[in-house]
């Protein structure tokens, strides 16, 4: 197989999914994880179980749900269809938000682990010497916790990359729109062509 028939588009379209998701699982896992460590509130460890669930529900039971949200009778995709005329079904930033949900767990379970094992005594310090909370939270505890936020960062992206079955249901697998490279892999060994399959599953399992 030459270069120009490598079947760029699903590799490049998962890095393009992949990168997005990972940045949104950042920012919401990092603002989830910052909630629930320093503020101990009724319901917490509810919350947590709640974004936790990806990881042990099947990826078809979260694409149905997504659909739900996000279908044009979705609490979600029903008002930007009829108010602004958007549809994520089918799309990929449809598949962006599949990968995100999938991936969040991820980051968010490892910035917990990592803010908990920040030194409440420097915290504790530097607060007797009267820093602002904001400036804590900068100097001290995200650049200490920032190793294992990273590597929460890095599983979701391999995550993200890999994401199949809730993408499938939400995106589909349209070739040259949202067939990423997973649904790629498993479109050639349907049609029995180990050849593309094979390539993908190498090109894939580098960039993860």
């Amino acid at each position: 197989m030459t270069p120009a028939e490598i079947p760029w588009h699903p590799l490049l379209l998962s890095l393009k999914v992949a990168s997005v998701a990972t940045v949104l699982a950042l920012a919401l896992g990092l603002g989830l994880a910052l909630l629930l460590t320093r503020k101990r509130f009724r319901g917490a460890a509810l919350l947590e179980a709640l974004f936790m669930l990806p990881l042990v529900l099947p990826p078809t039971v979260i694409g149905f749900a997504l659909l739900h949200v996000l279908g044009r009778n979705g609490w979600v995709g029903g008002p930007l269809l009829r108010w602004f005329d958007i549809s994520l079904i089918f799309t990929w930033p449809g598949a962006v938000i599949a990968a995100t949900v999938v991936a969040l767990p991820l980051v968010l379970k490892a910035s917990i682990t990592a803010l908990e094992g920040v030194d409440g005594q420097l915290v504790a310090a530097a607060r007797t010497l009267g820093q602002p909370e904001l400036d804590i939270l900068i100097r001290i505890v995200l650049p200490l916790a920032w190793p294992g936020i990273l590597a929460g960062c890095l599983l979701a992206f391999a995550r993200a990359m890999g994401e199949f079955g809730a993408s499938l249901m939400v995106a589909g697998s349209i070739p040259g729109v949202t067939q990423t490279a997973s649904m790629a892999i498993y479109d050639a060994v349907q049609a029995g062509d180990d050849t593309t399959a094979g390539i993908l599953v190498l090109a894939t399992s580098a960039l993860t």
